[in-house]
């Protein structure tokens, strides 16, 4: 059997209604030009309409038709065969919609339990509310039930498949037994009128029988004689005039009048026979008795550990990779399953029946913190990459200006500044806040696992719900992976750790803690019967799959607003303890990748990340020249000051938001002037956005309005030119430093990327420079027909010589084409040496001289291929050193010649290595020299026309 496909390198694109499958397969010849071997694409079953992204999924047994035709797919996935080139397709298994466009969640507000489809959902059918016994709480009402009702905001109509419940653009079924029920009252009346209505209304009346004779359906969606039945109805409504006066004068009274509150009881009855409840949307987070995607309640999760539900998700998609249409997948979300590893197993089971090779190419989306390893026993290729982002990420970090911006914060930003107590602090707020429900169903079922106990007896449930929030928010991880009576090592260490954390600030749950800490490591007393154990095992489970949403919410969506000393350390998957990564760790961390996970993504931007590459790139700057940033954000604060106003007695925005503000300046700032006006509209979204996620002035949950306006106001306000702003030219000056050095670290990390262990991935759009702030900003539409004649000329233009590109290519580096270059030319030079950056030896090299701390190397070898890779790193800190700072403490920009910048400083080959290499980037040649150390490479030639270094044996 053949071996599986593993992608060289893979590109994001995210589908929806304006960018489908017709549209990828036209960009399919430019993105196999630029080196790209796989499409990397969103989720792609049908979802809800106009979904930009295709996460809420509604069935999963269709494509999207949103996105094209199936004839369509089709023809976009013989154009990548044609090309040589896969599919890597995203895939939900954690969530679908709670919407009435999915027909299995229709079917279960439906008929409620007795629906096919109950046992799919993550539903709490006996909540601790009795109101809410086999009932689902649907929190949809803009205000409270009473008051929507007595405004005939709620009202029934007749469609065609039955009754419906209609909230403005919301439509909920009515189950059989209301509907029948209403149904009958009409042909009693009918009867009752007797010849009155003879005529016109005769059909009505003996269809209204027969319907009343029916028996009820039974649950998996309507009976066939129910189906034709409602048709006929709905026929006869919409052709005969007088059915339709009708039914309509029936509706209006059963839906109420405003004015007179007695006459909604009839509905307000109705209602109550549903098996939903429809609720005020400010009881969810208390309420909600389904488990949902974070805390959105319109993504209700499902029960992927049900061997019956992994295969109505899934069958469409074994379909496509048994037809060969997708090579590779993606899954959402893991950390959401109740057993990812046996969700892996399964998969790939499934797989290899479905017809592929053993081990087909599945990464998950895992997010792993500092010094977490991704569990060993997983059945796939690795991650998303966001572990690799971070690392590279802080790769560009300088340690010691970190340490002063993080002093200047603790002056300047009256936030706090420790950090863990921030993330501790946020996630029990998230807790209270957003899973208030969730925690007091965990606080339930552990109150009767203490029950049981005798150490646990007199535990109250005060007291449990004290240390189980502590312990979760003291969790350094996502979730631990406890799935049977077996706890790893690395299990056993997370939640040792948390324990304690938890006891320490808690000194007064202990007792509570120490109960919780038998549970969760499974340390059974000897005497517990086999179904208490499972029931501790039962909790474990359910406990590790709350604690990844408080994760993402407290941590990444909350915490990561909050703190502000640098904010491009502020991303998914990040740690303070990663803050800085030192070129031996940098390599340590490749080594281990290579080892361990050779064909894991390595990205640097996605769809979730708070900010683009070249946003971050260029925000680390700041710990290069960490006093002339100081300066300047203290004359600012001066200058702006007036401009700020003052709500509810305190100023807007305050010392931390104002530090948020001018770090997204800095790293989004455009290249162009005349895209500065688009830019201006996206500040105010994105400002907002961040305002309502750190939670202190406004949130999604109780925005407030004239916070977010006065911010928006002073940021627009500093970016008007107008006498008197002194803050607009200064900055502007001081940004053009900046924004020079961030694309040289940008282009150092897109080689480093593209070169390291790992699959390379290119999120939509960044092969030029991209400038993108967090969802929905980064999902702008992207103009590829730009890109492809931008590659296509600089093709023609390398065939005029090489040297003299890439000086044009330099001296214009605004336009994003330098990076363009590099990306294809790294990328083909990766994909005519598959093998060697797939398998092939990672080689730390050393670097010598008086600037060897700025400079990252490695070699990649197998039999008798080579590759040598050179980027710089941290530049402007270097040039402050080494030659007299312009504009006021900053180096001036501009690519120096390396004689000046790189003197004395060498690159040490390996001993087997060749002496002579030629430059894929510049076309030079290279000879080694002898030195002490053994063969070199000086860096003032392998950078003397281009700043980074992609070297092979010259032949």
């Amino acid at each position: 059997m053949a071996s599986p496909h593993i992608p060289t390198a893979t590109y994001r694109l995210q589908f929806n209604r304006q960018f489908g499958f017709i549209e990828a397969r036209e960009v399919v010849p430019y993105l196999q030009a630029l080196g790209i071997t796989d499409i990397y694409a969103s989720p792609l079953l049908k979802a809800r309409k106009d979904s930009p992204h295709g996460y809420d999924v509604t069935d999963p047994g269709q494509l999207n038709p949103e996105l094209g035709s199936r004839e369509d797919f089709t023809s976009l996935a013989d154009t990548l065969k044609q090309h040589g080139m896969g599919l890597l397709l995203d895939v939900v298994p954690n969530h679908m919609a709670a919407s009435v466009d999915n027909p299995w969640w229709r079917d279960v507000l439906r008929h409620g339990r007795a629906s096919t489809y109950a046992a799919y959902f993550d539903i709490d059918w006996q909540p601790a509310r009795p109101g809410l016994v086999n009932k689902v709480l649907l929190p949809v009402l803009g205000e409270p039930f009473g008051k929507v009702l007595e405004n005939q905001q709620l009202a029934l109509k007749l469609a065609e498949d039955g009754f419906r419940v209609c909230y403005y653009e919301k439509e909920f079924p009515l189950s059989p037994f209301s509907s029948r029920r209403i149904l009958g009252g009409w042909a009693q009346t009918l009867a009752e009128d007797g010849g009155a209505a003879e005529q016109a209304l005769s059909q009505l009346r003996d269809l209204l029988a027969s319907l009343s004779a029916l028996p009820l359906p039974r649950a998996g969606e309507l009976s066939t004689p129910w189906q034709q039945a409602w048709k006929s109805l709905w026929h006869l409504y919409n052709t005969n005039p007088a059915v339709k006066a009708f039914i309509d004068r029936n509706l209006r009274k059963l839906n109420g009048k405003k004015g007179d509150p007695q006459s909604f009881n009839q509905l307000e009855g109705i209602l109550a026979e549903q098996a939903y409840r429809l609720a005020y949307w400010r009881v969810a987070n208390e309420e909600i008795n389904y488990r949902r995607f974070f805390d959105v309640s319109d993504l209700v999760a499902i029960r992927m550990e049900d061997k019956r539900v992994f295969e109505a998700v899934h069958a469409l998609i074994f379909q496509l990779v048994g037809a060969g249409q997708v090579t590779g997948l993606r899954i959402d979300h893991i950390d959401g399953l109740y057993d990812p590893q046996e969700y892996l197993n399964r998969l790939q089971e499934h797989l290899s029946a479905a017809g592929s090779s053993p081990g087909f190419y599945v990464v998950a989306e895992k997010i792993l913190s500092d010094g977490e390893e991704l569990p060993a026993t997983w059945r796939t290729q690795g991650t998303t990459g966001y572990d690799f982002l971070n690392s590279l990420n802080g790769l560009f970090v300088d340690e010691e200006g970190l340490a002063a911006l993080e002093e200047f914060y603790a002056r300047y930003s009256g936030a706090e500044t420790d950090f863990t107590r921030v993330v501790y602090n946020q996630k029990k707020l998230v807790m209270t806040r957003l899973f208030a429900s969730e925690v007091r169903n965990l606080v339930g079922e552990l109150g009767r696992l203490a029950e049981e106990d005798r150490l646990g007896h007199d535990l109250t449930l005060a007291e449990l719900e004290e240390a189980l929030v502590a312990v979760t928010a003291s969790l350094g991880i996502y979730r631990t992976y406890i799935h049977d009576f077996t706890v790893a090592p690395q299990d056993r260490h997370y939640i040792e750790t948390a324990i304690a954390e938890a006891v320490r600030r808690c000194p007064a749950a202990g007792p509570a803690c120490r109960f919780l800490r038998q549970v969760l490591l499974l340390d059974f007393p000897v005497s517990l019967p086999p179904e208490q154990r499972q029931a501790w095992l039962r909790f474990v489970m359910r406990w590790q799959q709350f604690t990844g949403p408080v994760m993402a919410k407290g941590y990444e969506d909350t915490s990561l607003y909050i703190y502000n000393p640098l904010v491009s350390l502020n991303e998914v998957g990040s740690s303070p303890r990663t803050r800085c990564i030192s070129v031996a760790e940098f390599h340590r961390r490749n080594k281990t990748r290579q080892e361990r996970w050779p064909h894991t993504l390595n990205a640097t931007s996605t769809h979730d990340t708070k900010r683009s590459e070249d946003v971050r790139a260029r925000i680390n700057v700041l710990t290069e020249i960490p006093n002339a940033w100081v300066e300047r954000v203290e004359r600012w604060r001066r200058w702006n000051g007036p401009k700020k106003l003052n709500i509810k007695g305190e100023p807007v925005p305050d010392g931390n938001m104002e530090l948020f503000i001018y770090q997204t300046l800095i790293g989004a700032w455009p290249l162009l002037e005349e895209e500065i006006p688009a830019f201006k509209e996206r500040l105010r979204t994105y400002m907002v956005k961040a305002a309502r996620e750190a939670k202190t002035r406004t949130s999604w949950l109780d925005p407030d309005t004239d916070y977010e306006n006065a911010l928006i106001e002073f940021v627009l306000s500093i970016l008007t030119p107008e006498p008197g702003n002194r803050f607009l030219p200064d900055f502007l000056s001081f940004q053009k430093v900046v924004a020079f050095y961030g694309a040289w670290n940008s282009l150092a990390q897109i080689l480093l990327k593209i070169t390291s262990p790992g699959v390379p991935d290119f999120y939509q759009g960044t092969e030029l420079w991209n400038l993108s702030l967090v969802d929905p900003d980064n999902r702008r539409p992207v103009d590829f027909k730009t890109r492809a004649r931008l590659l296509q000329r600089l093709k023609e233009e390398e065939t005029k010589g090489q040297l003299a590109l890439v000086r044009n290519l330099l001296t214009s580096w605004q336009d994003g084409r330098v990076k363009l270059y590099l990306t294809y030319k790294s990328l083909h030079f990766r994909c005519d040496h598959r093998e060697l950056f797939a398998t092939g030896e990672y080689i730390p090299l050393a670097v010598t001289g008086s600037s060897s701390g700025h400079a990252c190397a490695f070699a990649r070898h197998l039999g008798r291929e080579w590759a040598l890779v050179v980027v710089p790193r941290l530049p402007a800190r270097m040039l402050t050193g080494k030659v007299i700072p312009a504009n006021g403490g900053l180096p001036a920009p501009g690519f120096l010649p390396g004689e000046t910048l790189w003197q004395g400083t060498n690159l040490v080959l390996p001993e087997q290595a060749p002496g002579n290499w030629h430059n894929i980037l510049t076309g030079e040649v290279l000879a080694s020299i002898p030195s002490p150390e053994g063969k070199v490479l000086t860096l003032a030639d392998t950078w003397r026309n281009f700043p980074v270094a992609l070297l092979t044996e010259d032949q």
